[in-house]
Parts: structure tokens; C-alpha cells; sequence
């Protein structure tokens, strides 16, 4: 590669670092390129990349970045690069159904606004509901919560309208 292809590189992948929330590591040895395409596109649908990248431009590009303080284990071996600047739990579950089906691919870590996430984090969000299953269930709460106001506050006159009743059978009697 020339010096200048390899600095477009650089600066193209220290831009999509610097606009990123998730950012996750893997290994991709043995994946054949039909599978390759395939995570990609899932991945394009999640709103996020898939990338291989040479560790040395990698280290360039993390450079003045969350990244740059990034353990050395993350840019050992072959090394491609999911990059998302959406909800972060799409790309995580896309990413862990691909590796129930094809072994080769495995998760070296990640980082998410800035905070750097293990395998088992990185799980974790990928167990997650996703942001509009998590929308309803909020709006379905504050629906609830309205609900439950109402009807302590309807109780109280309903109390009072039995109780001026019981007052009314008691003296017609």
C-alpha cells in the first residue's frame, strides 16, 4: 500500500472512531467471504460497519481517541473493527447471533462512550431488549402509573357517595 493510501486509512478510520458510541474488537481468521458479506449487510441493517484493519493503521488511527489507552491484547492477531454511532444493543445482538452460527469469529473486547467493555459486558448488551422494546415497557409503566393515580383518586369520592348513601338509608328507616 502507498503512504498515502495508507493515511486516508488512518484518517478515515480515526473519524469513524471519533463519531462512534460501540466499538467492538474481533478476530475474523477462517470466516470465508460469503459469511463475511453477510455479517456485513446484518450489520449495514443495524445501522453499524464491519471492518478489517492492519493493527499499525489501527493504532494510528486510535491515536488522540478513546482508544488510545486501549490494552495492547486488542490490536494482536487478525483484527476487524464493528464500528455504530446508533443504539449500541442492535450491533451487539447482531454480532452474537453470527458467532452462534460461525464459530471462526470471536470477541476480543470493546468500548462503549468511552468506557471500555469485557466479552461478558458486551454479552450482557446483547441480551438487552432493544431501545423501542424498552420504550414500550416505559410508556406502558407511565400508562399504568396514570391509571392506578386515577383510580386512587376516584375512590375517594366514590367512598364518600357510599358513605352519604348508607347516611340516607339509615334515616329513611
Amino acid at each position: 500500500m502507498l503512504r498515502k493510501q495508507k493515511e486516508k486509512i488512518v484518517n478515515e478510520l480515526h473519524e469513524q472512531i471519533k463519531g462512534s458510541r460501540l466499538i467492538i474488537f474481533t478476530t475474523y481468521t477462517g470466516l470465508n467471504v460469503e459469511n463475511m458479506t453477510n455479517l456485513r449487510s446484518s450489520l449495514r441493517e443495524a445501522e453499524s460497519g464491519f471492518r478489517v484493519v492492519k493493527n499499525t493503521l489501527m493504532k494510528k488511527a486510535a491515536q488522540e481517541t478513546d482508544l488510545e489507552h486501549l490494552e495492547e491484547k486488542y490490536f494482536e492477531g487478525p483484527s476487524a473493527i464493528l464500528f455504530t454511532s446508533g443504539d449500541p444493543i442492535k450491533p451487539c445482538k447482531v454480532l452474537q447471533e453470527f458467532i452462534k452460527e460461525n464459530k471462526q469469529i470471536e470477541i476480543k473486547g470493546g468500548i462503549l462512550d468511552g468506557k471500555v467493555l469485557s466479552i461478558d459486558k458486551i454479552k450482557e448488551l446483547a441480551s438487552l431488549p432493544s431501545r423501542e422494546a424498552l420504550l414500550v415497557r416505559l410508556l406502558f409503566l407511565l400508562q399504568a402509573s396514570k391509571q392506578g393515580l386515577v383510580n386512587v383518586l376516584m375512590g375517594v369520592p366514590q367512598r364518600l357517595v357510599m358513605v352519604l348513601e348508607a347516611i340516607k338509608k339509615k334515616k329513611e328507616s
